[in-house]
């Protein structure tokens, strides 16, 4: 990247801590170089000599992938973590670890997991859910008008997910804000370029959180109510359908994954709209665009960029042989740019036809809360643009969190 810092002496430009902060801003151009040159790339580890961490950034090495055959989600399955398992805290390996979720299950675990979750994610469930949605945004964007400034992050794309998963679950209305914290914490101790090292004090962090959730849970149990804990809970004493590690842990994924993503929509997609007005302006005057617009701006600018699986067999993708036991990182962002599936794909095109984007996945970890996602991306981007016709960037001093993985704005302040 020919705008990068110089970077240090015999470190890959990629990897580079100079090259970062230009990274985090735009790693599109970073995704087109692997893309065009080293499309399945051996990301360079160093002391590791076993079969690997390798990028995919093809649209097509990535589906394969997510379908499922020959690559497992379990994490632990590569050699990489089993080789560095002493250097983990105790609780993020095995079958009851803390961080044993249905994202990194294979079946019958997955199946019976996710089965269970999904009952509160139908289309029928996710749509009742529309006028208390309506209501907080309208909330929210009052509050703004009132204030006659916004931070579209800290007074909208993050309370409205956050307050929605929230209730769902069933965690009362006076901790909203205490867990907004653990969670913000949480995603930027979780960035894949923390060293090991950095592990204990993230259990740490998550131990605040299992607590706090574990306290929900007792209490559930004494007197459930319509949500989804107690829903869980219910399940668990019937049907024996999760352990009490499996109910924490899911509960723990629900909660994060349920705000901190669909937060990142609102934020990339409304700066994606807001830096191309014309695009803007086509929403604006047909409401009708506004579907293919939400999937245009998952497309153009993911709020996940990247998710891993473990290759159980020795297999091909493109011209590599991939090892049994290698970590295969596929480029979610990278892939929603392919030119191979995405005509003129640098371009957002609010009603791009055929978007085959990945940005929720595929196969069976396909997101499981991609409806409720796009509930609150279009009630959310609705919202903004009928109520504030004029909006605009404040700044375009604007910065990324840490995290590349859950690619998401610091703020987002703008003007009307």
């Amino acid at each position: 990247m020919t705008a990068s810092p110089a970077p240090t002496p015999g470190v890959p430009p990629f990897l580079d801590p100079a090259a970062r902060s230009a990274v985090l801003r735009d790693p599109y151009p970073l995704y087109r170089m692997f893309r065009e040159n080293n499309p399945v790339f051996r990301v360079p580890v160093p002391g590791d000599d076993g079969p690997g961490v390798w990028l995919l950034t093809r649209h097509a090495d990535v589906h394969r992938v997510l379908r499922g055959a020959s690559f497992s989600a379990d994490r632990r399955r590569a050699r990489i973590v089993r080789d560095n398992a002493d250097r983990l805290p105790p609780g993020f390996l095995g079958d009851t670890g803390i961080m044993r979720t249905m994202l990194i299950m294979d079946p019958p675990d997955h199946t019976r997991v996710r089965g269970l979750v999904s009952k509160a994610f139908t289309p029928r469930r996710v749509a009742a859910l529309r006028p208390r949605i309506e209501a907080i945004a309208t909330d929210l964007l009052d509050a703004a008008r009132e204030r006659g400034s916004m931070d579209v992050i800290r007074d909208f794309a993050a309370p409205l997910p956050a307050i929605v998963i929230a209730e769902l679950l069933g965690v009362p209305a006076e901790d909203h804000a205490r867990f907004k914290q653990w969670s913000t914490e949480l995603v930027a101790t979780l960035n894949p370029g923390n060293p090991l090292e950095a592990l204990p004090h993230l259990q740490d962090k998550l131990q605040v959180l299992f607590d706090y959730l574990a306290g929900i849970i007792a209490e559930r149990r004494r007197e459930p109510r319509d949500d989804l804990i107690s829903a869980m809970i219910q399940a668990q004493e019937e049907r024996d359908a999760l352990s009490d590690d499996e109910l924490l842990a899911t509960s723990n994924l629900l909660l994060v994954a349920g705000h901190e993503t669909t937060t990142n929509l609102i934020g990339n997609g409304l700066l994606a709209l807001l830096r191309h007005g014309g695009e803007r302006a086509r929403v604006q005057a047909d409401p009708g665009l506004l579907d293919s617009a939400i999937e245009e701006c998952l497309r153009y600018d993911s709020p996940v960029q990247g998710t891993v699986r473990v290759a159980t067999a020795e297999v091909e993708l493109g011209e590599q042989r991939v090892p049994e036991g290698a970590l295969v990182v596929c480029g979610i962002g990278a892939a929603n740019r392919d030119p191979a599936v995405f005509p003129d794909p640098e371009r957002f095109d609010v009603a791009r036809g055929e978007n085959h984007h990945l940005s929720f996945g595929f196969g069976a970890h396909f997101c499981l809360g991609a409806p409720l996602a796009r509930l609150e991306g279009r009630i959310a981007f609705g919202a903004l643009l009928s109520r504030f016709p004029k909006l605009e960037l404040a700044s375009e001093d604007l910065a990324f969190r840490p995290n590349p993985i859950l690619r998401g704005l610091e703020a987002l302040p703008v003007a009307w």
